[in-house]
Order: structure tokens, then C-alpha cells, then sequence
């Protein structure tokens, strides 16, 4: 077999549709263009709306500020690490138990209780969460974000 012996597959292509071969062929005359007007005539540009008023002038502009330099934190609260763990909490094994979204530095939160005693290494906890951890007798570690 040779490159010149490869074809496709019976079925696989379809030959394309020549219009405007005259009013014998399949789409003579109009050719599929329909009667009179700007389609039968030349080519509307994308999003023109027949003069309605378009889609991208209709929707108000973004408006107000967006930080560039925002941490978006993994949410994790202290009624899952209670339910979940025993001893040490880390980040790595808070996204292995899908608790916390991957990629993201997590944050420990303080809804919940916790009456046992985790060694939590979190990037941020609040002041709530720290004051359960360390009142159920654990400790907190803060960790740099990574990246």
C-alpha cells in the first residue's frame, strides 16, 4: 500500500453543494438565498440584528473595581475537620478527602464544634476557628501560599 492508494472511507465525505447552476440543479436560480433583500444580495456582518438593537450594546457595561492581587481561599469549616480527622490536618489531605477545592490555598473557618484535639496547618484561619482549635486542646500552623 502507498500514500496514493489512501482513501476514506465509503460514506465518510460528501461532495459539497455547487449553487447557481442554473434552475435545472438543485439549487439553481436563488440559490438557497431565498428572494430580495440584504441575505440574497451580500453578507450581514456577525451580531447584526436587522437593526434591533444588538446583544452587545443591550447588556450594560462591568462596572466597579476588580482586585487583581485577590486570594480566592478553599473554605473549610471546624465541624468537617471534627468529622473527619484525627490528629493532623494539612492541606494536601483536606483535597484528597474533597473538602477543599484543589489549587487553592485553604482557609479554616469557625462554624461547628470540635471536641478533639488537630494539629491544623492551614494558609489562613480565623480568629473564631483558632480560638475552637486551641480551646479543644490543638495547635494552629500557618503555611506560606504556595505559587
Amino acid at each position: 500500500m502507498k500514500l496514493h492508494h489512501l482513501r476514506p472511507a465509503d460514506g465518510a465525505t460528501k461532495e459539497r453543494t455547487r449553487v447557481g447552476r442554473g434552475r435545472a440543479g438543485a439549487r439553481g436560480k436563488t440559490a438557497g438565498r431565498g428572494t430580495k433583500g440584504t441575505g440574497a444580495r451580500k453578507q450581514i456582518r456577525p451580531g447584526f440584528e436587522g437593526g434591533q438593537m444588538p446583544l452587545q450594546r443591550r447588556v450594560p457595561k462591568a462596572k466597579g473595581f476588580r482586585n487583581p492581587s485577590r486570594v480566592a481561599y478553599a473554605p473549610v469549616n471546624v465541624e468537617l475537620l471534627a468529622r473527619y480527622f484525627d490528629g493532623e490536618v494539612t492541606p494536601e489531605a483536606l483535597y484528597a478527602h474533597g473538602l477543599a477545592r484543589k489549587g487553592r490555598p485553604v482557609k479554616v473557618l469557625g462554624r461547628g464544634e470540635l471536641d478533639k484535639a488537630l494539629v491544623v496547618k492551614a494558609h489562613a484561619v480565623s480568629a473564631g476557628a483558632r480560638a475552637k482549635i486551641e480551646a479543644a486542646g490543638g495547635s494552629v500552623e500557618l503555611i506560606a501560599p504556595s505559587g
